[in-house]
């Protein structure tokens, strides 16, 4: 494994950890460490840190991906139902997919009412959505976050 593969296995397992750390890890001096953590962030491959939220700490431990297809055929309508679902706190990942259905959404809400309330008031309020298919979450087995 290549020693940039080593150094993003690593922080993508513990953001946190710091230069020193890695560096020991993969086996190199801390000041070239640094210079290779950088020349991947400048690239574009380490994209940013975050810290990862316990969505059940959060009040939000209720997980439902949903299933979306629009009406919508013209860009401005598409755009606007894209940008006005990806502002919703429930949502937490938003995809435009090929094929149908058109889009997924992964929804953290608090419990049954909760996403009862999302679903009519915001999701199938909007006039651009045709059909939608809920999916409860039973059990996260792998999660990137």
């Amino acid at each position: 494994m290549s020693v940039d593969r080593q150094i993003l296995l690593h922080l993508r397992q513990d953001g946190r950890l710091t230069n020193v750390e890695v560096a020991r890890r993969v086996g190199l001096t801390p000041p070239s460490c640094l210079r290779r953590v950088k020349r991947l962030e400048e690239a574009g491959i380490i994209a940013g840190y975050r810290a990862v939220i316990d969505p059940e700490a959060m009040g939000r431990g209720m997980e439902v991906l949903v299933d979306i297809e629009i009406y919508a055929q013209d860009r401005k309508t598409i755009e606007e139902f894209e940008a006005t679902i990806a502002s919703y706190d429930e949502v937490v990942e938003f995809r435009r997919l090929y094929g149908s259905p058109h889009y997924f959404v992964r929804i953290a809400v608090a419990d049954n009412a909760a996403y009862e309330t999302f679903l009519m008031d915001k999701l199938t309020g909007h006039p651009a959505v045709q059909h939608l298919e809920s999916h409860l979450t039973m059990k996260t087995i792998k999660s990137e976050s």
